[in-house]
């Protein structure tokens, strides 16, 4: 007799997480993609590196797994802060996606401790090289043109907890 395969829970928010970050469930193929941006999300005010900023806060599944998606413009000093109730080794791709960004992988202590450029509709996978429960999403260059770096400090940050 066969026997089912068994993941631990750990292994299960893995592949939970994941499928979140990386929009499976909005293939457009499948009939439930959001074809417009998300609106009515939480702001939040930030400091990246001594440089002030308003982020608007993806802190549900559904906001996290929509993020950026089909949005056309991002205004100056303005990103996406998604937030997990538990640090994960995250990962990200641009489906549906027009903006170019970079994404900065924050751990739970605020330290920036990863920024990588992402390409508009790109299916490539950038993912955190540690477990984090932050990550910040902002026009691409905004981050070298207001010298921001890995190990830098986001301050303001909410709680992963509050997170759902």
């Amino acid at each position: 007799m066969k026997q089912a395969a068994r993941l631990t829970a750990p292994a299960l928010l893995l592949v939970s997480a994941l499928l979140a970050c990386a929009g499976a469930d909005n293939d457009p193929d499948n009939g439930s993609e959001q074809r417009q941006p998300q609106a009515g999300l939480a702001v939040i005010e930030l400091t990246v590196g001594g440089q002030d900023i308003t982020a608007e806060l993806a802190d549900t599944h559904d906001s996290r797994q929509t993020g950026l998606m089909h949005r056309e413009a991002l205004p100056e000093h303005h990103g996406m802060l998604f937030v997990y109730p538990r640090a994960f080794r995250l990962s990200f791709w641009m489906k549906n996606t027009p903006l170019p960004l970079d994404i900065a992988f924050i751990d739970r202590s605020g330290f920036i401790v990863d920024i990588q450029s992402m390409e508009p509709h790109s299916t490539r996978s950038h993912q955190a090289p540690v477990p984090i429960p932050y990550a910040l999403e902002m026009n691409q260059g905004w981050f070298e043109a207001n010298d921001v770096s890995v190990g830098d400090r986001v301050t303001g940050l909410p709680s992963p907890l509050t997170a759902e």
